[in-house]
């Protein structure tokens, strides 16, 4: 369930209470205590604020650092808390130090744990100049962590308006370009045009025409060999029409007509009639036998 203002505004006016109301019953102890280990009573007065104070401090530092910083001010928070605790307990224990009638610097019977406490007593306020000192530092040098975020939101959004602006470009380049026609003069127009100007127009000078002489022609021709892609498909071969026999012999007659016998060999006749090598052997034959009866 969300609270609304007003009741954020109780809630944190009840935790003061609560917060002042301890304060008043730690302060008490403390106040003891600290005379008892030789404070004046200004002094006595102003100690519970140095302990239960610096507690409250690190509080609110743990609230506003963040990573390292707010866990050492979590650790200082944890020490005072429980060292105020201590003391408290020690004030319950010894009831002399409620009327203030125990000696100066004895807050237990025994004196290892007497030693223990006056130490831990008398180091409090040096240790909450130290770590308050501190606190206050990291806090003033705090960077909050909503400006890199605020950074990378501005940069983030940057770039998708510039993909955005890019994706816009493109679509753009594929649309056609729709050219208007460009409607020429009427001729009538023109020739009005031109009588009604009182200077002559000057007639536009045709370009020079570009010789190009017979050696640079014969340069740019190739006159290497063209190389063969490959076999071409038998689809992609134009039909040629078979022939007859008949046609096969009137053929080689022809083309044998002034060759002498020696000359007449199946491989000659193949090449110029362009034949398999079976009908150029026919063929050669039968030349050879006309040719043997032809000859006296």
């Amino acid at each position: 369930m969300n609270l609304n203002r007003k009741g954020k505004t109780a809630l944190v006016l009840a935790l003061v209470a609560v917060v002042g109301m301890a304060f008043r019953v730690s302060w008490n102890a403390l106040r003891d205590v600290a005379g008892a280990i030789g404070a004046d009573n200004t002094a006595a007065t102003l100690y519970p604020f140095v302990v239960d104070g610096l507690m409250a401090l690190a509080l609110l530092a743990a609230l506003v650092l963040t990573g390292k910083d707010r866990k050492f001010a979590l650790r200082v928070l944890g020490t005072y808390t429980l060292a105020s605790l201590v003391l408290n307990y020690v004030h319950g224990l010894v009831p002399e130090l409620h009327g203030a009638s125990v000696d100066w610097g004895r807050l237990a019977d025994w004196d290892p744990a007497n030693y223990a406490l006056v130490l831990l007593a008398t180091s409090l306020p040096v240790g909450s100049i130290y770590f308050g000192s501190d606190l206050v530092a990291k806090v003033l040098h705090h960077r909050p962590a909503s400006i890199p975020t605020v950074v990378a939101n501005a940069e983030k959004s940057a770039e998708i308006v510039s993909n955005r602006s890019t994706a816009d470009l493109a679509e753009s380049i594929r649309t056609p370009i729709t050219v208007a026609p460009v409607r020429m003069p009427d001729p009538v127009a023109v020739d009005f045009l031109k009588s009604a100007l009182p200077f002559k127009p000057v007639r536009a000078i045709d370009p020079a025409p570009i010789t190009v002489t017979a050696k640079r022609a014969v340069a740019a021709t190739s006159t290497r060999p063209r190389r063969a892609t490959g076999t071409v498909p038998v689809v992609a071969r134009s039909p040629r029409p078979k022939r007859t026999a008949e046609q096969l012999l009137d053929e080689a007659r022809t083309v044998t007509a002034g060759w002498p016998s020696a000359k007449v060999t199946a491989e000659g006749i193949r090449r110029e009639v362009h034949t398999s090598p079976a009908n150029a052997r026919m063929l050669r034959d039968t030349l050879l036998a006309e040719r043997a009866t032809t000859t006296p």
